[in-house]
């Protein structure tokens, strides 16, 4: 039997037992581990601070001198940018209103571009019984503490399983917010939501939070189904996508990147673009998956890059560009790992295409997300122990 495929966030245990019950039996790819480059490493860059089940990474706009970290359960959790920082304070806390465990919990954060002028932000939780994920806006006062109570719900779709609910949130450089929600569920998509127009599930949605015509938010007027008659949700921007649990925007070309968590052959990572369709469940990264041959792959767009999960990598963790100035070598390389097995690579393109792939560090615990400052260095999260880590010259940890 196809084992189903390990996803992000499951406890370390589990995830070792999802290991010995794969039946992959995929040869290694092109892309096998080989050895690490040894000059970038990582650094444990607030050592006086641990977090709780880490899964997001943010700052403002505009202000470096603070950072903001997502705990899946239901807190957010700001603390000052500096190496000596002793305590972090509670940003918004909504456990009583996120059913966590597992896949589900507070998965995503985003700030308004106009956060300094308006105090908006935006997170993406799952809550409720039957389960289902809420985009909701929130308002910052003067002090660091949010009152639950501003909520305002944008919108809310329902998850027929725990698993796959994606959770990325950004604000892309058109001011518009992106959101990157999972297939719903299960093993296999035995639904076909990522090919189903009429559902939100397994895409990338583009909604206008200024705007007003759906509620609490407005359509874009370009989003490729703004004018359907046919039923399509004007939400959608691109689809067939199975857990695209963390996308990105590339600071200076504002290129979307997304890496989407594969079933049990391949991860792949998929530069997103309007109306594109990016072939789940026909397709797991570059092979047909159901039907398991002959697939029509018309129209379908490949994935920028894939790998296979032979060697160990199996869930994908999306990361950034590296737009810093402390590492020259990974400038414009887009960085990413695995939450398995621990791997950091650099990807390099040409344009949309694939130029190089290099593996940058080993062995770095469960990667739940990436980060990024606004002078564009990157940071990843350790699941597992909550620690903040940077990337640096010099291989340190």
């Amino acid at each position: 039997m196809r084992a189903i495929s390990l996803h992000i966030l499951f406890p370390l245990t589990m995830v070792v037992m999802a290991i010995a019950c794969s039946s992959s039996s995929d040869p290694k790819s092109p892309d096998e581990p080989g050895k690490a480059e040894n000059t970038i490493g990582s650094k444990d860059v607030f050592p006086s601070l641990t977090f709780s089940l880490p899964v997001d990474m943010k700052q403002a706009p505009g202000d470096s001198s603070r950072f903001f970290i997502v705990e899946q359960g239901g807190v957010i959790k700001v603390f000052s940018n500096t190496a000596d920082v002793q305590t972090s304070n509670t940003f918004l806390d909504i456990k009583s209103k996120v059913r966590s465990g597992g896949e589900r919990g507070l998965l995503g954060l985003a700030f308004h571009p106009d956060f300094k002028t308006n105090g908006y932000f935006f997170i993406n939780y799952t809550s409720g019984n039957p389960l289902k994920t809420v985009i909701a806006r929130y308002k910052a006062g003067t002090s660091d503490r949010v009152d639950a109570a501003s909520e305002t719900i944008l919108f809310t779709f329902n998850q027929p399983y725990d698993n796959h609910n994606g959770g990325s949130i950004q604000f892309g450089k058109d001011g518009f917010l992106y959101i990157a929600t999972g297939d719903g569920g299960s093993g296999g998509d035995p639904q076909n939501n990522a090919q189903n127009l009429k559902s939100h599930l397994g895409k990338i949605l583009r909604v206008d939070v200024n705007g007003t015509g759906k509620g609490n938010y407005g359509i874009p007027t370009d989003n490729p189904y703004a004018t359907s008659t046919a039923g399509f949700l004007p939400e959608i921007y691109a689809y067939g996508l199975r857990n695209p649990w963390r996308i990105s925007f590339d600071m200076t070309s504002d290129r979307l990147f997304a890496g989407d968590v594969g079933q049990n052959e391949r991860e792949e990572i998929d530069i997103i673009t309007k109306g594109g369709n990016y072939g789940w469940r026909m397709k797991e990264g570059v092979d047909c998956y159901n039907p398991s041959s002959n697939c029509n792959a018309q129209g379908l767009i490949d994935p920028v890059h894939d790998y296979s999960q032979s060697n160990g990598d199996r869930s994908i963790t999306g990361g950034y560009i590296y737009r810093g100035r402390s590492i020259p070598s990974l400038a414009g390389k887009y960085i990413y790992g695995d939450y398995v097995s621990g791997r950091i690579w650099a990807l390099e393109t040409d344009g949309n295409a694939k130029k190089n792939n290099t593996l940058l560090m080993e062995n770095k615990g469960a990667i739940s997300s990436f980060g990024q400052d606004i002078s564009g260095e990157v940071y990843y999260l350790n699941y597992g122990e909550g620690k903040v880590m940077k990337l640096v010259n010099g291989n340190l940890n």
